[in-house]
C-alpha cells in the first residue's frame, strides 16, 4: 500500500516476442490480462528503428537495443484503439510513447478520441527518446527535444481542457495557433501524462508537469536520487509530490507480494510487469494467471 491506495499491477505487452501485431494473439493476451484483474496493459513505441545508428541505448550495457531491427512494433495509439474494442475495463497505456516524434495538436486529438471511445481508460506514458536517428527521421531536432516536450505537454493540456467558444490560443517557442477548438474531450477532462526516463531531466519534468513518473532502467541509490529530484521539482512548482503516481517495474514470473511491498516502500503506486518473451499464447496466459494468483488479484 502507498498510503491508503492499493497497489496497481500493469502488464507490458510482450513486444519482444514479435506478437503485438498479431490481432488474435494480442487481443487474446489483453482479454486474459483483464480477466486476471490486471489494472492496465502497456505498449511501447518506436516509429522507425534505424538499421544503423550511433546513438547509445541506455538500458543495456551493450549500448544496443535488445529488440531485433525487424521486430513488429505497432503504432501504440492504434494498437490501444484495437485493444479498447477487444476489452471493457482494463486501462490502456503507452510506456513510453516517444514524444518528440509527434505534433502535440495531432497527438492531443488522437489521445482524446481514444480516451473518449474507451470510456476514459487511456494513460499516456511519454519519454524524450534516445535514438537520435529516429527522432530526426520524424523531423525533430534531437538537441531541443526536452524544451519541445515541455511545450507539447502544455499544448495538449490546453486543448483538452479548453471549452471557450473562442477556442484555445498558444504562442511558444515551437508551436503557435489561435482559436483552436478540438472535440471530443477526454472523459476526465484530460489524459494523465506520466513521464518516463532514467535522467534527472526526466525526473524533474515529471515533478513539474507530469501526473506520474516511470523511472526506466534504474534501481537502488540512483532510483532514490531520481525520486528525490522528482519530488523536489514538484515542490518548487507548487505541486503536491504525493499526488504524482509512481510506476516501477518488475517481472511477471518473479514478482511476489513481498517484492511488491518493497516497491511500495519506495513509493510505488503501480508495478509494471514484464512477461517472459514467448510466441506461445497459452504459455503467456498461464504465466499471467500464476502471477495474478500469487498477488491475489481479482477481476
Amino acid at each position: 500500500m502507498q498510503g491508503e491506495r492499493a497497489m496497481k499491477y500493469a502488464v507490458l505487452a510482450p513486444v519482444a516476442a514479435n506478437t503485438t501485431a498479431d490481432p488474435e494473439w494480442i487481443g487474446g493476451f489483453a482479454r486474459h490480462a483483464e480477466a486476471c484483474g490486471f489494472e492496465s496493459i502497456v505498449v511501447v513505441e518506436h516509429t522507425v528503428v534505424m538499421s544503423r545508428y550511433s546513438s547509445v541505448y541506455p538500458y543495456d550495457r551493450s549500448g544496443r537495443m535488445e529488440l531485433a531491427d525487424d521486430c513488429a512494433i505497432p503504432d501504440p495509439l492504434d494498437l490501444l484503439g484495437f485493444l479498447a474494442g477487444r476489452t471493457t475495463r482494463i486501462g490502456l497505456a503507452t510506456g513510453v510513447l516517444v514524444l518528440p516524434n509527434h505534433h502535440p495538436v495531432v497527438l492531443a486529438k488522437r489521445a482524446a478520441t481514444l480516451d473518449a471511445l474507451s470510456g476514459g481508460r487511456l494513460r499516456l506514458g511519454v519519454g524524450m527518446g534516445w535514438m537520435k536517428e529516429e527522432i530526426e527521421a520524424c523531423g525533430t531536432d534531437f538537441a531541443t527535444r526536452g524544451r519541445r516536450a515541455d511545450e507539447q505537454i502544455r499544448v495538449m493540456r490546453a486543448l483538452w481542457s479548453g471549452e471557450s467558444p473562442d477556442g484555445v490560443s498558444h504562442h511558444g517557442e515551437f508551436f503557435g495557433f489561435d482559436g483552436a477548438m478540438t472535440y471530443p474531450k477526454p472523459v476526465r477532462g484530460g489524459v494523465p501524462i506520466h513521464v518516463g526516463g532514467h535522467s534527472v531531466a526526466a525526473a524533474r519534468r515529471a515533478g513539474r508537469l507530469g501526473d506520474g513518473f516511470q523511472p526506466l532502467g534504474v534501481a537502488g541509490e540512483e532510483l532514490r536520487r531520481l525520486l528525490g529530484e522528482m519530488r523536489a521539482a514538484a515542490d518548487r512548482a507548487g505541486r503536491d509530490p504525493l499526488a504524482l503516481e509512481l510506476t516501477l517495474g518488475h517481472l511477471v514470473s518473479r514478482v511476489t507480494p513481498e517484492k511488491a511491498d518493497a516497491l511500495a516502500a519506495l513509493g510505488a503506486d503501480r508495478i509494471l510487469l514484464s512477461g517472459t518473451p514467448t510466441a506461445d499464447l497459452a504459455a503467456a496466459m498461464d504465466e499471467l494467471s500464476a502471477c495474478a494468483a500469487r498477488l491475489g488479484l481479482t477481476p
